[in-house]
């Protein structure tokens, strides 16, 4: 950690902490949610010592980088440009790239809009996802699962997530995500979640400290940045109409668990990764790896095996 150098870049009309480690080819991660860069940390340390220059930005809304106040400043326009402008600021033409859960699905943009500012990806527990002309996300989510399935209604409701979130503490609320290990769908009652004082147990790949950095953070930023991502699903869904189709001609690797809720989501990411779909949306797509008895969130649980897939796929490049 004390080799990591952190700075705030001018990026797409917001400013972006950026944490760097290490010289050489760059490869730029991408934390989801509930994250920040710091989920990372491990994967930095790898990749400086084997060669790579690691920059984990935070992204849009999270951690010390700003948080527009508006829903519509969080497509994936927005967040793909902040990457672009990120890497001009950096002075990168080509970067590798590396996402997981929303960090993924910008990346998956980001190849689209972008293809040329990026070498080759890996792409964790969620994979490109091609648009559905017949029906927008939120209905999509709402089919399958009904309206307490937490992208559904919970986060698209203004100010609700927030007050919740609020109830619960920012410690609560990053350990209920961070610890949730299971395949079956995550759902959030509209009455809420149980009391803030209900111990949670951590695992072992995770620390109480961890859970101060993240805690702290978000006690500062708050979760209506991260919140609006999912406020966003339906107009990235309209705003991306042109693109239904669109295959992404990147280089790519997949990495996943088998006890991941996203990797089972029915008809879609078991199915879909298995029979053929996926490689069909991206014709690169070199490498599928499902880790056996691993959760969602993956690079934290299983640090190195995670670090050592990334550098066996970035360095055939």
């Amino acid at each position: 950690m004390e080799r990591i150098k952190h700075r705030t870049v001018e990026a797409n009309g917001i400013s972006m902490h950026v944490a760097e480690e290490g010289d050489g080819p760059a490869v730029l991660l991408l934390h989801g949610f509930p994250e920040l860069w710091y989920t990372w940390r491990h994967q930095m340390r790898s990749l400086a010592a084997r060669g790579y220059r690691a920059v984990a930005p935070d992204l849009r809304g999270y951690g010390d980088s700003s948080c527009p106040p508006s829903v519509t400043s969080y497509t994936v326009f927005h967040l793909a440009g902040d990457l672009v402008a990120l890497l001009d600021a950096l002075s990168l033409t080509e970067v590798f790239v590396v996402g997981h859960d929303w960090g993924a699905i910008v990346m998956w943009h980001l190849c689209m809009f972008r293809p040329d500012r990026v070498r080759a990806v890996v792409a964790l527990s969620v994979p490109f996802l091609p648009r559905i002309p017949a029906v927008n996300p939120v209905d999509y989510f709402r089919a399958l699962y009904g309206d307490e399935y937490y992208v559904v209604r919970f986060f698209q409701e203004a100010i609700a997530p927030e007050v919740e979130f609020a109830r619960l503490g920012s410690r609560v609320m990053v350990k209920k995500f961070l610890t949730y290990h299971s395949p079956k769908p995550l759902y959030i009652p509209k009455e809420g979640w149980d009391s803030p004082s209900d111990e949670i147990t951590l695992p072992p790949w995770i620390s109480e400290e961890d859970i101060d950095y993240y805690a702290g953070k978000f006690d500062k930023s708050g979760f209506t940045g991260p919140i609006n991502y999912y406020r966003c699903l339906n107009l990235n869904w309209e705003l991306t109409a042109a693109w239904s189709g669109a295959k992404v001609r990147v280089p790519a690797k997949f990495i996943t668990g088998d006890q991941d809720l996203t990797y089972h989501i029915p008809g879609e990411e078991e199915d879909y990764i298995r029979k053929g779909g996926f490689k069909r949306d991206v014709p690169f797509l070199l490498d599928v790896v499902v880790m056996r008895g691993v959760g969602h969130f993956i690079q934290e649980e299983r640090p190195q095996e995670i670090s050592d897939h990334i550098y066996d796929f970035i360095r055939r490049f």
